[in-house]
């Protein structure tokens, strides 16, 4: 395990709550970039899979988490999409 690759996950989960939050509250994909988000979404697989193959160990459990947290955001990105769809057509 490696205290250096736990504090990185841990740096970047720590910012992926507000910017669920904030997308959330918002209702707005202003600033967002689904390719962003998907490209974080492989990487943390990747991280993953390197996890299992070479080294099982507790940080396998941060990536999924940060995982997790990045494919909320999609999802928030894509309903916030929907919902500008939506208020287009009623405005």
């Amino acid at each position: 395990m490696s205290i250096f690759e736990a504090i990185m996950l841990l740096c970047f989960g720590a910012a992926w709550p507000f910017s669920i939050i904030k997308s959330y509250k918002s209702r707005s994909v202003a600033g967002k970039s689904p390719y962003f988000l998907i490209v974080v979404i492989i990487g943390y697989i990747s991280g993953i899979i390197n996890k299992l193959l070479y080294s099982n160990d507790i940080i396998m459990y941060l990536y999924i988490l940060n995982l997790l947290m990045v494919a909320t955001d999609l999802v928030i990105y894509y309903r916030n999409v929907k919902l500008a769809k939506n208020s287009q057509i009623r405005g």
